[in-house]
């Protein structure tokens, strides 16, 4: 089982695209257009590659602040899980983007996790893990 895409709704599909292309240079347009075929209502478009994908839904009436702050209902972030987080972190950096404090980059001995805020507001969170062990890598002890 694996996960091929989360849906949500963004103040700016050009943002998102903007973050996760720096992040995921193989990401691409899948498909896209008028919302519920009405582009009065606002757009959409899949993101991603051939095996997973971000859905992006802009809409044309005021989405609001995004609030991630773990207090409130939503999204807090999405995660994904890479090979290589050092190249994602970089890429991430020269776009303009910093990792917020939520980063734990060398402080676990099985994972590494790195968090961006992408010009939405939204939080993205990339994790490498550094063990093939299930065991090591879900240990929540640490």
């Amino acid at each position: 089982m694996y996960l091929e895409h989360a849906n949500i709704t963004v103040p700016s599909i050009d943002k998102s695209v903007d973050f996760l292309s720096a992040a995921f240079p193989d990401f691409r347009e899948r498909g896209g257009g008028a919302l519920f075929g009405d582009e009065k209502l606002g757009k959409w478009l899949h993101f991603g590659n051939d095996e997973t994908y971000v859905a992006l839904q802009e809409v044309t009436h005021e989405v609001g602040d995004v609030d991630n702050n773990y207090q409130t209902a939503g999204v807090n972030h999405i995660g994904f899980v890479v090979e290589d987080i050092e190249t994602i972190d970089l890429r991430c950096k020269s776009n303009g983007h910093e990792p917020t404090d939520a980063s734990s980059m060398g402080v676990y001995p099985y994972r590494n996790r790195v968090y961006f805020i992408d010009g939405c507001g939204l939080e993205w969170e990339f994790v490498q893990y550094l063990s093939d062990d299930k065991s090591e890598q879900n240990d929540y002890q640490l």
